[in-house]
């Protein structure tokens, strides 16, 4: 099936979608002879259902992923049974609480005012065309960031004049390919380039020192109550992010920096792409359907009282 996908690259989304919908949203990958790089693939929301949630214990991972996605450590992504349980359990408490779901509130209009907004208005004065997943990719970054370690990294800015090379951000981004590059490659072929050290796995090495250093100070900075890293403090914003609070469930005594250090990962991968790559395609689609877009205008305009001091509401 590989020349198929390899004929596909260009527009492999688009690929895919048909494939899956032709098999009825199941099918059996399979690579080449003697390459193990075997996959189901499935689109089917039941199936999806069943295998992370219904029966997830009876879909072990195993050490193979593991080693794929060792970056993640022992994160929710990454590991099986009552370590999954620790964690899953710890992470919807702390999803319910109020301060919770008011930082996230707080962070996010703050980042659209002081940045997303501006720097979008900045894009259309000047009819400047921009790369729209990176700037998503910044805006959530910057988000999950502030919500999960307490730190604002500042990647995303209000203007076109310079776009920061933020080195975590930067790392981040390089790991994830990385960590895609082992999926599709047969296991021998990744393994001996990580024992050599060359090409991809050794920027996975490099990478990896980078974002563990990174969580590691922030880390510290949470157990000392006190951020290393210069903050902007606002005045009635919650004392809370999701490294402090997952210290305050578990307690001190009962945690130590490596759980936090898996699940600060975890959460900044989760909150990061997913979000980014939704936006994307959202706009992507308005664009390319201009009566849906004047409909969902239609509706803001219906909805939203216009004040003078309101950003989010234009005239135009």
């Amino acid at each position: 099936m590989l020349p198929s996908v390899l004929c596909n690259l260009s527009n492999i989304h688009d690929y895919a979608t048909t494939v899956l919908n032709h098999y009825g949203g199941t099918l059996m990958f399979k690579g080449p002879w003697l390459t193990n790089v075997n996959f189901l693939i499935t689109s089917d929301p039941m199936n999806v259902h069943h295998i992370t949630s219904k029966n997830f214990d009876n879909y072990i991972k195993g050490s193979e992923f593991y080693e794929i996605f060792e970056i993640m450590g022992d994160g929710i992504f990454n590991t099986d049974s009552h370590k999954w349980k620790r964690s899953r359990d710890i992470l919807h408490s702390l999803f319910r609480q109020n301060s919770f779901e008011s930082l996230v509130v707080k962070i996010i209009h703050r980042k659209l005012e002081s940045c997303l907004v501006p720097l979008l208005n900045n894009a259309s004065e000047l009819g400047t065309i921009v790369d729209l997943q990176d700037i998503f990719q910044r805006f959530t970054f910057d988000n999950i960031c502030s919500i999960v370690l307490g730190f604002d990294p500042n990647s995303l800015p209000n203007n076109l004049i310079q776009f920061p090379e933020i080195a975590f951000e930067k790392a981040f981004n390089k790991m994830e390919d990385s960590m895609f590059y082992r999926h599709i490659v047969p296991r021998f072929l990744w393994k001996l380039q990580k024992w050599l050290q060359i090409g991809q796995e050794k920027t996975y090495s490099e990478c990896e020192k980078i974002i563990d250093q990174f969580l590691h100070q922030c880390i510290s900075s949470t157990f000392q109550e006190q951020s290393k890293f210069n903050c902007t403090k606002h005045e009635n914003e919650p004392n809370f992010n999701m490294l402090k609070a997952i210290v305050e469930e578990s307690g001190t005594e009962q945690i130590d920096r490596k759980f936090l250090r898996d699940n600060a990962i975890s959460l900044l991968a989760a909150g990061r792409d997913t979000i980014s790559s939704g936006l994307s395609w959202f706009f992507w689609l308005v664009s390319t359907h201009p009566l849906v877009e004047a409909k969902i205008l239609e509706e803001i305009r219906a909805n939203f009282i216009h004040r003078e001091e309101n950003w989010l509401i234009t005239s135009s």
